[in-house]
């Protein structure tokens, strides 16, 4: 008979009714008319305070596997667009000042790895989710022999708590979930400002797709990043859930309070968020467009200075003195109103004598590129490196996450 009522639930025919203080009360006055009296022993032993915590894993522990899964395409979309679109060069940036010439798709990897930590992040929060409370009672445990191990067993628990007191008011799992959702929400954000910052008329490097940008009420040439900025806002909303559930949290006295409610609603809001922003994020990363052509005139040869420096050193000159005169060639070249590498040969040997005539080969952004050969570098051979090991990654994850079905 209780596979009928959970049947009910799941084709949605299950009849409330005005007294039905709760689900539980609703499921056991439910049984009651299908089996009568002996309904009543559902409740045995058994209190709110551990039921509603129960019932809160269980519905998170599917809920970040729905999640993981949204996770992963996204990366898995980052991850193929980087392979495509490996030999497009463009301008690294730090302060927002032009820095090193680097390939496109070792920026798209660079925010991959980020969100690969939170699809890591992510597996662990579930394990400490994946911890059985029922059998804890109201605070002081059941004393009528209720075996929890069988119960973990047949609810697919990986554990059971320790102590009843904390398991009925310990919310370590909410908060970590809400704290997991708030550093991938940074880290989407983060990667929505450069895109927002690239697709601007002063660097026109990406455009984004009309389904996901929207026009001006008043100027018609405009079209606007509004999937990004939304992500950007939303992670202001993910961020203030997570401090107020803690704020929540710090002045409890010990075991169940009625404040512990609001772990709901920041739990279901959260949740909610999390899976339109991944859903976005694949969206915008898989429709848009970049032009690799401006980014190409993005790329200047004062941005090859460090390379200059890194020619001295490999004719034997210490960094430090390298560095120091690859500087003066800058100012030069800034004195003279030229560009970098249109200094002569002549000018920079005034500077040093360890230059001469391969130094033209300096000022090849290819080149530039593909010196940064060591692992984790942003050379053709070292991103083809960070794909095979973001995909091996995400390989291992799914392997390790199998999904949760909805508790019957």
């Amino acid at each position: 008979m209780a596979s009928e009522v959970a049947e009910e639930w799941a084709q949605g025919t299950f009849k409330l009714n005005p007294n039905d203080e709760d689900i539980h009360t609703a499921n056991e006055r439910r049984l009651k008319e299908l089996i009568g009296e002996t309904a009543g022993k559902l409740h045995t032993g058994r209190s709110r305070n551990d039921q509603v915590v129960t019932d809160l894993r269980l519905w998170m522990r599917q809920n970040c596997s729905t999640l993981s899964a949204l996770l992963c395409e996204l990366i898995r979309t980052m991850v193929d667009r980087a392979e495509a679109e490996r030999d497009v060069l463009f301008p690294g940036y730090t302060h927002l000042q032009r820095a090193q010439p680097i390939r496109w798709s070792h920026w798209i990897l660079s925010h991959a790895v980020a969100l690969t930590r939170d699809s890591e992040r992510l597996l662990e929060v579930q394990k400490r989710i994946n911890v059985l409370p029922l059998g804890s009672g109201a605070i002081a445990g059941n004393p009528l022999g209720v075996d929890r191990e069988l119960l973990r067993a047949e609810l697919d628990f990986g554990a059971i708590t320790l102590n009843s007191m904390d398991a009925t008011s310990e919310r370590d799992f909410v908060a970590e979930f809400l704290f997991w959702a708030s550093l991938c929400m940074t880290h989407l954000s983060r990667m929505a400002e450069d895109l927002i910052l690239y697709g601007t008329k002063e660097f026109s490097f990406v455009q984004l797709s009309d389904a996901y940008s929207t026009g001006s009420s008043l100027m018609p040439q405009k079209k606007n990043p509004d999937s990004l900025e939304l992500i950007r806002s939303k992670a202001g909303r993910v961020f203030g859930r997570c401090a107020g559930l803690l704020m929540t949290l710090k002045g409890l006295p010990s075991t169940y309070n009625k404040d512990l409610q609001e772990d709901k609603e920041a739990v279901f809001e959260v949740s909610d968020t999390m899976s339109a922003v991944l859903q976005v994020a694949t969206g915008v990363i898989s429709t848009l467009q970049i032009h690799r052509e401006n980014m190409g005139r993005a790329l200047s040869p004062d941005m090859l200075a460090t390379d200059l420096a890194y020619y001295l050193v490999r004719k034997g000159m210490p960094f430090r003195q390298a560095h120091e005169a690859s500087g003066k060639a800058v100012f030069m070249a800034e004195t003279k109103g030229v560009a970098l590498n249109q200094l002569s040969l002549q000018e920079l040997q005034t500077i040093s004598p360890l230059f001469s005539g391969d130094v033209s080969h300096v000022w090849d952004y290819g080149h530039s590129v593909e010196q940064y050969q060591a692992l984790g570098g942003t050379a053709r051979s070292s991103v083809d490196w960070q794909i095979g090991q973001l995909r091996a990654l995400l390989r291992a994850q799914q392997a390790e996450s199998p999904p949760h079905p909805s508790p019957k």
